[in-house]
């Protein structure tokens, strides 16, 4: 990875872009991507799309999602405190005691999680807070002093803790999950580009929203584009931290490589091309299981129309949805590899079509 591009990857992951408010980040990731593609695109709900060309006549999408979990003001006291509700899967038990940019009307506004001073506490039995139970203080007094500084409810609110390497290779901060995705479409662009051959597929790189609430982005963008072919690149559990059972959640990793997930959405002729091309490339490939859903937007993909043969490609992460994710760039940089082949090597929609008869 050159620095140019650790230097975007840092500045992805470092802009706020919760669920339903993507758009500084998209801004980002559009502005970044466009030098190797064709056309750059985006819809009314702020999914972004940079099409490169291909000789045929099918199409591949590569999708990530751009957003990341978060907080919304829910209620603003008189003397000034404010209230929280999630925005996606925000984990209310490490709360306490953060820092939290909220994205008012006036710009960026600093806040903490107030955290009631364990010597004031009530020891015996103390249980983890409920969301509702989080406050915010930005320094107000009153509800009045709150709104002139362009605050009000439903407004949004991220934590502030940025990226950064705590080892060479591995990187930890908060919105890994999923702008790693995204960083990993720019650099498959980024390869494909400079070739002197496009592939023959046109390749459609998607930078999806909302997927932490459900995935309707995925499903609008792929109704739109109507791609022949799709693969969704998201993260995963590695499970090699203490305190996880692998026998509920299977084995994965960091830094074992990119994770394969089999059934349900997962076309099995997709797979099998991914473990062919892994093996040929030598990238190490873990697998996982999927017995009734993926939970990322590959739900929502393979089920377009008369349905997208479709595959998710994992990257593995530890202590998912905290201000800590930590990822291992190795097993990014394998899927690029991976991915960037794959596109290479369709030769047709063909290739993927079950035949029972």
């Amino acid at each position: 990875m050159n620095t140019e591009a650790k230097d975007f990857l840092h500045r992805l992951l470092d802009t706020p872009s919760p669920t339903g408010f993507e758009i500084e980040g998209q801004k980002v990731w559009s502005h970044y991507v466009k030098r190797f593609a064709d056309t750059v695109e985006n819809d009314a709900y702020g999914n972004v799309w940079a099409a490169l060309k291909g000789r045929g006549d099918f199409s591949i999408m590569l999708e990530a999602h751009a957003d990341e979990i978060g907080f919304m003001l829910q209620n603003i006291s008189d003397d000034g405190f404010l209230y929280l509700n999630r925005i996606g899967g925000s984990d209310p038990t490490i709360a306490r005691g953060k820092r939290l940019r909220i994205l008012g009307d006036k710009g960026p506004v600093l806040g903490v999680i107030g955290n009631t001073a364990i010597h004031l506490r009530e020891k015996d039995g103390e249980k983890a807070p409920e969301v509702h139970e989080l406050f915010v203080d930005i320094g107000a007094t009153s509800r009045t002093d709150v709104e002139k500084r362009g605050v009000r409810i439903g407004h949004p609110a991220v934590y502030t803790d940025s990226a950064e390497e705590v080892v060479p290779g591995k990187i930890v901060g908060r919105a890994i999950d999923n702008r790693i995705g995204g960083f990993i479409l720019s650099q498959v662009l980024a390869n494909l580009f400079v070739l002197d051959q496009r592939p023959n597929g046109t390749l459609l790189a998607v930078n999806a929203v909302q997927e932490e609430i459900g995935g309707p982005g995925a499903k609008m963008i792929s109704y739109r584009l109507d791609p022949n072919i799709a693969i969704v690149i998201d993260v995963t559990h590695a499970t090699d931290s203490p305190g996880i059972d692998r026998n509920k959640h299977g084995t994965v990793k960091l830094g074992g490589g990119p994770s394969l997930t089999h059934g349900t959405a997962n076309h099995p002729l997709i797979v099998q091309r991914l473990i062919e091309l892994a093996k040929k490339l030598d990238v190490p490939i873990q697998h996982e299981a999927s017995s009734k859903s993926t939970g990322t937007d590959t739900d929502r993909v393979y089920r377009t129309k008369q349905g997208v043969p479709s595959a998710l490609v994992s990257i593995p992460m530890r202590y998912m949805h905290s201000t800590v994710e930590m990822v291992d760039l190795t097993d990014v940089e394998k899927t690029i590899l991976l991915l960037t082949n794959f596109v290479q090597t369709v030769g047709n929609d063909n290739e993927f079509t079950t035949k029972v008869s």
